[in-house]
């Protein structure tokens, strides 16, 4: 019997810059990268779904079939009647990336609005990921459905990944992105934060305390990513320190973190051999840091 993996979030336009005012449309966003990624890292024993809202437009099914044709079942790609999809255009300066939305029309802001569909895809997960921008373009009342949902599959023996993913811009305030993010992490096992990110939102002065207090909240597991520092793990209650890889020309950090937890969890969930996983995920991302795009061949 398969094992499948499932991803939870929104999957936009991109717009990347490639010269003179030219730009490539595709399709990217963080969850989705991150499932793009597993389904070329894992085998044949298991499945990788996305779940997800799109509209009922011709960019909706470009899409769609998008996500079919990359391996990645799409029977809980659901299509919301009168909606499109988000879209967002990539500048970069020197290799970092910065970003322009619109999305107010985005059908997987509703991704949540449908219980009975997130209840069968959850619960036919061996492992559910989500982030949180996932949490983040939901209403209230959505997130609250998900976040229950998420904990439901999690009593049922579903193990919850969680990546926190901080995007300030889509939140009301801090303060909301903070406990929103806590509440996740409370129905969360493995939890993949940056440290950068967690410096400057929560305060923390070193990678050991952000690991430290996502264990406090419930994840046995949690990875820390810190750019090109030192990485730092904490399961079972110890701490491990990994080197990162090396990388001597960043082109596109876009979807770095993205890649990392799919090199990650794929090695983890194969041998559950904590160091080497944490290497096949510094491997991946500083392969697709050396290249322009998201999804990097």
């Amino acid at each position: 019997m398969k094992r499948s993996f499932l991803s939870i979030g929104e999957c936009m336009v991109e717009m990347a810059s490639i010269a003179d005012r030219n730009y490539r449309l595709g399709f990217a966003g963080d969850t989705f990268n991150t499932a793009w990624y597993m389904r070329r890292l894992l085998g044949g024993a298991w499945d990788v779904a996305y779940f997800t809202a799109v509209g009922d437009d011709a960019i909706s099914t470009q899409m769609t079939d998008f996500i079919r044709n990359s391996g990645i079942r799409t029977v809980f790609v659901r299509p919301l009647p009168g909606c499109t999809v988000g879209l967002y255009m990539i500048q970069l300066d020197q290799g970092e990336r910065s970003f322009s939305y619109w999305r107010s029309n985005s059908a997987a802001r509703k991704l949540a609005n449908d219980p009975s569909l997130l209840e069968t895809a959850l619960t036919s997960a061996s492992l559910a990921y989500f982030s949180g921008i996932t949490l983040a373009i939901l209403q209230p009342e959505g997130r609250t459905e998900l976040l229950n949902a998420i904990s439901a599959a999690r009593r049922k023996g579903v193990t919850v990944a969680f990546d926190p993913n901080l995007r300030p811009r889509l939140w009301d305030t801090p303060e909301m992105m903070r406990q929103a993010v806590m509440s996740a992490a409370a129905v969360s096992d493995i939890i993949l934060p940056s440290h950068e990110d967690e410096a400057h939102f929560f305060g923390d002065a070193m990678p050991q305390a952000t690991a430290s207090r996502y264990a406090e909240a419930g994840a046995s597991l949690v990875v820390v990513k810190n750019g090109p520092g030192e990485i730092v793990s904490l399961s079972g209650g110890g701490i491990g320190r990994h080197d990162p890889v090396r990388v001597d020309s960043v082109v596109d950090t876009t979807a770095a973190g993205d890649s990392f937890n799919a090199g990650f969890l794929a090695g983890y969930l194969d041998k559950e051999d904590l160091a080497p996983a944490i290497k096949a995920g510094a491997d991946l991302a500083a392969k697709v840091i050396s290249k322009h795009g998201a999804l990097v061949d």
